[in-house]
């Protein structure tokens, strides 16, 4: 949770300087907690417990296995939950047959997957999915790791 900190004083200081309420401090392990545990909604004490279920999780968990419960649990639509039901209701596939324009899409909207339609991207939509298929190609990933 070394990265926790670092997200939250930079989401602190984006707050500031917007003059809005702190966002975007989460980790992907804060993220799984709250959809795996908690209700939806903004409190402090929803925090606290996010806090504590992330910090069991990172304890008792493998990245990979997070990855995969953040994987089959996150809001990608309304309604629309884990990539599985993503890949189906927007490309008409499974997650397996996604191509990796269409997976870099989906990965793209994660920020705002409500506003966003991956079958419609704009302009920001598209400058994200590129980015991400930029980042993809520059990355030195194990083999294992694709399978």
């Amino acid at each position: 949770m070394a990265s926790t900190g670092r997200r939250w004083d930079l989401a602190v200081k984006d707050a500031e300087r917007k003059g809005k309420p702190v966002r975007g401090a989460s980790t992907i392990t804060n993220q799984c907690a709250r959809s795996i545990f908690l209700w939806q909604g903004r409190s402090w004490i929803r925090k606290g417990l996010e806090s504590y279920y992330t910090i069991w999780m990172e304890a008792l968990l493998s990245k990979r296995r997070i990855m995969q419960l953040y994987a089959n649990v996150i809001e990608m639509g309304d309604g629309i939950y884990g990539v599985e039901a993503a890949s189906r209701h927007y490309f008409g596939v499974t997650a397996k047959g996604l191509t990796r324009d269409q997976s870099a899409m989906l990965a793209a909207v994660l920020p705002n997957p409500k506003r966003w339609n991956p079958t419609k991207p704009g302009p920001t939509l598209r400058r994200r999915q590129q980015r991400i298929l930029q980042r993809e190609q520059n990355a030195d990933f194990p083999e294992n790791l694709l399978r």
